[in-house]
């Protein structure tokens, strides 16, 4: 089992941390527009729909990451005060009955969509430069995938604290701003 979290960690870390890049893609596009629009009186028609683009599959391919690392927005007023134990009990019940179903879901419903815009070869309906995005349909069918795997990963943690007690957690890679201003103060003050 550890080696298939570890597995699944690392892809998803990978593929996070690869479209991550988009950031800038998308920044430097809308800095574009802004520039041709505002100080040179020539706006694109292409700029937005290209940075709805980059943020869409940002977000897509992003989300098997963040599962992995635990930053999916959860009850945790109540799910903090429980016992490892117990979170890993109601986790593996949630997975199982309603995150299975619905990833299962967006890829076979991904499929069909990405399936059909590849036939009619769509291009974007917001403006008239005809902005091919067929091809960014896969993207739903890729998140999927990669949030399934993910999925069985997170699964296999929750069995395994259920079996020893605690949770295992995704090897550190970055932290959030919170906690390295926190470590800073106690740093400061010890």
């Amino acid at each position: 089992m550890i080696s298939f979290i570890e597995f699944a960690d690392k892809l998803s870390a990978w593929f996070g941390k690869a479209f991550g890049w988009l950031i800038i893609l998308m920044t430097l596009g809308m800095s574009y527009e802004v520039m041709s629009r505002y100080l040179f009186n020539a706006p694109t028609t292409w700029s937005l729909d290209v940075s709805f683009i980059m943020y869409g599959t940002l977000f897509m391919m992003g989300g098997a990451y963040t599962l992995s690392r635990g930053g999916h927005v959860r009850g945790d007023f109540i799910y903090r005060l429980w016992k490892p134990r117990t979170q890993a009990s109601v986790d593996l019940v949630l997975y199982i009955f309603f995150f299975f179903p619905g990833v299962t879901a967006l890829i076979l419903s991904g499929w069909k969509y990405a399936a059909r815009s590849w036939g009619y070869g769509e291009v974007s309906v917001n403006s008239p430069a005809g902005v091919p995005v067929y091809q960014f349909k896969v993207v739903i069918v890729a998140a999927g995938i990669l949030l399934f795997i993910q999925g069985i990963a997170q699964v296999m943690r929750c069995i395994m604290c259920i079996r020893e007690g605690y949770w295992r957690g995704a090897e550190d890679d970055v932290q959030e701003t919170e906690e390295l201003l926190m470590k800073q103060h106690v740093a400061k003050d010890s």
